[in-house]
């Protein structure tokens, strides 16, 4: 059975990140910690509907907390697609009002849906409806849009979707600049506000709010969950992962013993071998590692080897052995 995610105290995730969260990242991620609530790439309703449903929520039992993140603005679909993810056997569904892509603005959903806390809320009560007995369901927004205040916009929303049975809500704590901004740039250039994410929480102190962006650190983790009860790690996790290995301890309070290194390496190198025996390429695991040793010595020929070897016809978990041996003894010496 799925684990149950527990919103009623401090949880770390790892925020879904578009062309990264795939399902061989969170193999990784899960490796280096027990704890954190994994997410998907954000997948758009009428995929979940019409599309490959194996390959595009297809999962290993491992990931588990882990939520599928939808995108989307028709309740219905929306709906649809919840009943789609509970077969599947997701711990939560989460719906994006947050992306400020331009295709995703062309679809009228993420982060434009800042606009329609009316419309949000509607599919939140839909996607609630769907499976009553299935997994939670939440929502990750930014602050504001544009020249919204974030007084009025943030609040509005939350009070909106909290009525129609959102059960938890993730603040990417930075407006989302549609008009004249990339998406690129809107993950760095917003200045980032988290008083307003603890004032969100100040004023909903029953229900689980959780705080994202520009967090780099587990002891920046730590600051805010004594304001809010989630924190979500975004590129910090995905460059740094190796800081994944004392997460569970440092904000969840669990695992005193730290994952070895050695055995994640040797792990996701059979994995690796899996998947390229099943057709799959080495590559579409091992891109996912290459910051693993961010900051030890050996860490550049780490890199390289993922880098140069693992696109190699008939590459297998072997590059990251090999990989891994030229690390081992900056390992040794940072030990």
């Amino acid at each position: 059975m799925p684990a149950d995610l527990n919103y009623s105290g401090p949880q770390l995730a790892i925020a879904p990140m578009m062309d990264w969260t795939d399902r061989h990242c969170r193999f990784f991620h899960r490796q280096l910690t027990r704890r954190a609530s994994l997410y998907t790439e954000m997948v758009v309703a009428d995929a979940v509907i019409h599309g490959d449903r194996a390959r595009l929520l297809g999962l290993n039992e491992i990931e588990h907390p882990v939520a599928l993140q939808l995108g989307g603005s028709d309740p219905a679909k929306l709906a649809e697609a919840t009943r789609i993810a509970a077969d599947f056997g997701y711990d939560e569904v989460n719906l994006n009002v947050g992306c400020p892509s331009d295709r995703v603005q062309s679809g009228a959903f993420g982060a434009c849906l800042m606009r329609e806390p009316m419309l949000v809320a509607r599919c939140i009560e839909a996607m609630a409806a769907a499976a009553p007995a299935g997994p939670p369901v939440t929502v990750k927004c930014r602050i504001g849009v544009d020249e919204q205040d974030p007084e009025i916009a943030l609040f509005d929303l939350a009070r909106q979707v909290i009525e129609g049975g959102a059960e938890a809500i993730w603040v990417h704590a930075r407006k989302a600049w549609l008009d004249g901004l990339s998406p690129k740039e809107n993950r760095h250039i917003p200045p980032l506000d988290y008083k307003v994410v603890y004032r969100l929480k100040t004023a909903h102190p029953d229900v689980f709010i959780g705080i994202n962006g520009g967090i780099k650190s587990l002891e920046e983790a730590a600051t805010h969950l004594s304001k809010v009860d989630g924190v979500m790690l975004g590129r910090s996790a995905y460059h740094t992962p190796r800081i994944l290995t004392d997460a569970d301890m440092a904000l969840c309070g669990v695992g005193d013993v730290a994952p070895d290194i050695e055995t994640v390496v040797e792990t996701m190198a059979r994995y690796t071998d899996e998947h390229v025996a099943d057709g799959g390429k080495a590559s579409q695991v091992t891109r996912h590692m290459v910051g693993l040793f961010h900051g030890v010595a050996g860490a550049r020929s780490w890199r390289q080897i993922l880098s140069r070897d693992a696109v190699l016809p008939g590459a297998n978990g072997d590059v990251l052995r090999r990989a891994f041996a030229s690390v081992e003894n900056g390992l040794r010496a940072a030990a």
